[in-house]
């Protein structure tokens, strides 16, 4: 294989390979340890191999992807779609091969290792005030001498009985309003919208009599990597199911600024990504009903949120703006619209309620984790970090908030990470390295045994250990640092240099081996000199939109830092700082949300007052753009160093000791490659 054969990247898992022209995309994706699925071993039987090629200019990916770039449908392909059907789009990765430069999509059911989407719902005491209601009403009969319309007569029924005034109905309330007022003997039940404002309200649904049932709502939270729903009793505010999945619009690129990219060079690139989100956002909304026993036609309202590139997809609006200053918003305000308006498929007359955007690049989801978190009615100076492929930031307390976005880029999820993957069974996800022996211990998502434990390779089960995700990546650099096989300025240590035969020589420079699966079949783990980079990239962006907040606000330190985001959830707050991911702070208290943006979306989805208080904090929060803030660059400069090349971190320095050695380009240490004097490693 040379270069001027074909390219292929893979989405999401970002592996990209060149291949000769002809070679089946299954091949391909085996070779390069894409997870793709396959019963038959390629005979064209189970279908279990289905691939969605993208067309067009992925300029992340170096790729200018065309049709011509795969093998012609052939008559196994036809056979199956004619039989079983297969979706538009899709091809069967044994019977398409490799013609050009291709941009490959495996789908989540085309993926032996599902990720876990570990977006849950946090338990939040909430003040049930929701914007639809149930009211039962008794409705005067009609009569000769009062020749009124029954829709009048229930809308003076609910101001004389619940004080409703302004209550509108519609073309489709007047269709289902006879039957049901005669069904039930003049006493009929309805459901109502209270959200509109300015005092009007909306009849959602009409039942006859007393309706024993309850309403439903859905509370998005659609982010750049995963989306994740929950579906909530509107009446006792009880989260009945929760669901995640991918993103697909990670095919179009992995993070924002590649997905607005992809829409500037591809005619018709915005209109494909609007179509992939709301679909990933119907598909889950059959999984939560089907989880919660209920119909599509129960759920009356939803509440979304998501960065302002996803928010802006999500209704169908070109993101190119937001793709150079001064990153103009379609709106910043909170919106209201049908839920048929953007293909959603709930209750024919679902609402749907957007909360506002805080700027061009900090959006709906961090005004969210603000409901959730409250950083304006802090007594403390609480820093807020939702941690993800875009980041959002905070910085406030009750003398005011300010907020910045900042492109950490998709490592962290364990993309661009030459073993890493999202966060599924069988990945890696803590780490511990003994400190005089370099020798490592991990646990894998799955299963609570560490991998030195008697009994482990039968706990973790068939699939084994697969790679590593983004909690397992941090954990592992910053204990590398911890036990000196990575200096300062991130580089990695020969054998000779560091102790340990696990710094293994990888091209130029060396790799610490994590794991060696290779005699069972399995991967051979390796953080390689580039992952390093990768990471120390990520943090030191995360960082610097920090520092940026606390030199608006003059001060060098915070009283608490809180990790929010399903990513954040799962972040080691020691092995964070030892990183420089974030500033100097007591780890007690560094703390987590779990996924505030979503727990903030629920928040708005059971109290319409907390979208009246979100959309007042929101104008008052202060704004700023790292794209154009001079000192982003410097502090960005000074962060990729571990943990920092200027800030002195002594709280953390109180409880760890982190070894003084420098390695040269080879791997060997300053002092001549002498061995280092081994400290003692203190407890966590």
């Amino acid at each position: 294989m040379t270069k001027t054969d074909p390219l292929v990247v893979f989405t999401p898992s970002g592996k990209r390979g060149h291949f000769p022209v002809g070679t089946p995309v299954l091949t391909a994706a085996r070779q390069l340890g894409v997870d793709l699925d396959s019963v038959c071993g390629g005979r064209g039987i189970c279908s279990k191999c289905q691939i969605t090629p993208e067309f067009g200019e992925f300029a992340k990916h170096g790729v200018k992807a065309e049709e011509s770039g795969l093998s012609e449908w052939n008559a196994v392909e036809e056979r199956y779609r004619s039989k079983r059907g297969l979706k538009p789009g899709r091809r069967l990765g044994c019977q398409a091969t490799l013609q050009g430069d291709m941009v490959i999509d495996v789908p989540v059911e085309s993926q032996v290792h599902k990720q876990v989407v570990r977006k849950r719902a946090e338990a939040r005491d909430i003040v049930m005030d929701p914007a639809t209601r149930l009211y039962y009403v008794e409705v005067e009969e009609p009569d000769m001498e009062k020749p009124t319309g029954d829709l009048e007569r229930l809308q003076q029924a609910l101001f004389d009985q619940w004080g409703l005034a302004h209550v509108i109905g519609d073309l489709r309330t007047m269709q289902m309003l006879q039957p049901a007022l005669r069904d039930g003997e003049w006493k009929v039940t309805c459901a109502i919208y209270e959200g509109e404002g300015l005092g009007a309200a909306r009849i959602i649904q009409v039942w006859p009599g007393f309706h024993e049932g309850s309403i439903y709502g859905l509370a998005f939270d659609v982010g750049s990597t995963t989306i994740a729903c929950h579906c909530v009793d509107l009446q006792s505010g009880e989260v009945l199911a929760s669901s995640g999945l991918m993103n697909p619009q990670i095919r179009f690129g992995e993070d924002l600024m590649s997905r607005v990219s992809y829409s500037m060079m591809n005619e018709g690139g915005a209109e494909a990504m609007t179509k992939a989100v709301r679909e990933a956002a119907n598909a889950l909304i059959g999984q939560v009903a089907a989880e919660a026993r209920i119909s599509r036609e129960e759920i009356v309202e939803a509440v979304f949120v998501g960065n302002p590139v996803m928010h802006h997809l999500l209704l169908g609006i070109d993101p190119k703006e937001l793709g150079w200053a001064p990153f103009a918003l379609a709106t910043s305000n909170s919106i209201q619209l049908w839920a048929k308006e953007i293909e959603i498929e709930m209750h024919p007359d679902a609402r749907i309620y957007i909360l506002p955007c805080i700027a061009g690049h900090v959006g709906a989801d961090a005004a969210a984790v603000a409901l959730s978190e409250g950083p304006n009615v802090s007594d403390d100076l609480v820093l807020i970090v939702d941690v993800g492929t875009n980041a959002e930031i905070m910085l406030g307390d009750r003398d005011g908030v300010l907020a910045c976005s900042s492109p950490t880029g998709p490592a962290f999820e364990g993309a661009q990470i030459s073993g890493g993957q999202r966060a599924a069974p069988g990945a890696i996800e803590k780490v511990e390295i003994d400190p005089v022996t370099r020798e490592p211990r991990f646990r894998v998502i799955g299963c609570e045994l560490w991998s030195d434990d008697p009994g482990f390779e039968r706990a973790v089960g068939p699939q084994g250990v697969t790679g590593i995700c983004g909690s397992g990546i941090i954990e592992v650099i910053a204990e590398m640092r911890l036990a000196g096989v990575v200096d300062e300025d991130g580089s990695i240590g020969s054998a000779a240099a560091t102790g340990t035969e696990r710094a293994v020589p990888d091209g130029r420079t060396h790799a610490y081996l994590l794991h060696d699966g290779s005699e069972s079949g399995g991967p051979r783990i390796l953080i390689t000199q580039a992952d390093v980079r990768a990471i120390q990239l990520a943090k030191a962006a995360l960082y610097a939109g920090a520092r940026l907040l606390m030199d608006k606000r003059g001060v060098e330190s915070v009283d608490r830092v809180v990790l929010a985001g399903a990513f954040g959830a799962h972040i080691s707050p020691k092995h964070a700082m030892i990183l420089g991911m974030i500033p100097d702070c007591p780890l007690e208290k560094v703390t987590s949300a779990g996924n505030a943006a979503g727990t903030g979306a629920r928040i708005a989805l059971l109290n319409s007052a907390a979208r009246r208080e979100i959309e007042s904090v929101v104008r008052r929060i202060e704004k700023i753009e790292t794209a154009v803030e001079p000192r982003f660059q410097e502090h960005f400069v000074n962060a990729i160093a571990v943990p920092h090349k200027v800030d002195p971190f002594p709280r953390l320095n109180s409880i760890v000791t982190l070894p003084s050695v420098s390695f040269a380009a080879g791997g060997e240490s300053g002092d001549g490659g002498g061995r280092r004097r081994r400290r003692p490693r203190p407890a966590a």
